[in-house]
């Protein structure tokens, strides 16, 4: 009589989607609870800058910049405003909470879930959220005048993999400080200046040579400069820039994981 060949057991991945899944479909079910507020927020914020300085000096002061009416040099660079505003902050403050207030991960870490699916799925739901709102200011910008390309259709994923790198960089954060109060000062030495140094309401090339070389290194920079090779023609440079961001997304992704297995675990 043959023996029963019995299966044999499924090899566990590094990542095990079903992990990654199961957190983001609890992020889902709880932003449906607030997703109003949130996107309010998300969306009008960079819409002000939009219509604050698009609109104001473009018919005050300045008429183009570089051939290009302003109010599209600005509403194709306020799609860096909406992605940084839109990951990296809730990111931090999001990541804060749930792990110190509401002990959120010590629940989820209780199931069979460790700590780089943990981390994983957090950046990858922020990312898919803040790619969709990164593309709003563009839309906006196609009702102010600016004309469709098809090269615009790669924005929600220019968009997708910078923030998938800032909310890396936030939840890095988020385990990294002591206090909540302590954001103040991410905030104000980095979130702040790479937003005002991305190119966003001014050419860099008119910026002193130190503040240059830190645009140059910006992602935010290499964002904003994707999008309008999207609206005004690519560049090959643009390939180098793509490359960049995903490896500061590669990056931050796995100074999330050290930093955060090192709160949780050691």
């Amino acid at each position: 009589m043959s023996a029963v060949a019995t299966p044999a057991p499924r090899r566990l991945r590094r990542l095990e989607r079903a992990a990654i899944a199961g957190v983001m479909s609890r992020e889902v079910a709880n932003f449906r609870t607030y997703w109003k507020g949130t996107t309010f927020s998300s969306v009008m914020e960079p819409l002000v800058y939009l219509l604050a300085f698009g609109l104001g000096l473009s018919a005050t002061l300045v008429d183009e910049v570089n051939g290009v009416p302003y109010i599209q040099f600005v509403g194709t660079g306020m799609v860096a405003t909406a992605v940084i505003f839109s990951s990296a902050l809730p990111s931090m403050f999001g990541t804060f909470v749930k792990h110190r207030f509401q002990n959120t991960y010590d629940a989820i870490l209780a199931a069979p879930v460790d700590v780089e699916e943990l981390v994983s799925a957090e950046m990858l739901w922020i990312a898919a959220r803040s790619g969709t709102y990164g593309c709003v200011p563009l839309l906006v910008t196609i009702a102010f005048g600016l004309d469709p390309a098809w090269g615009m259709l790669l924005t929600p994923l220019f968009c997708f993999v910078t923030a998938l790198g800032f909310s890396g960089f936030g939840v890095a954060m988020a385990a990294t400080v002591a206090k909540i109060d302590q954001f103040n000062y991410v905030t104000a030495l980095f979130v702040t200046p790479l937003f005002l140094v991305a190119g966003t309401f001014f050419p860099i090339d008119g910026l002193p040579q130190g503040f240059q070389v830190l645009a140059q290194v910006n992602p935010l920079h290499q964002l904003v400069e994707l999008v309008r090779g999207g609206a005004f023609g690519y560049e090959w440079a643009d390939l180098l820039r793509f490359a960049f961001l995903v490896a500061f997304a590669a990056i931050t992704w796995r100074v999330a994981i050290h930093q955060m297995r090192k709160r949780l675990i050691d």
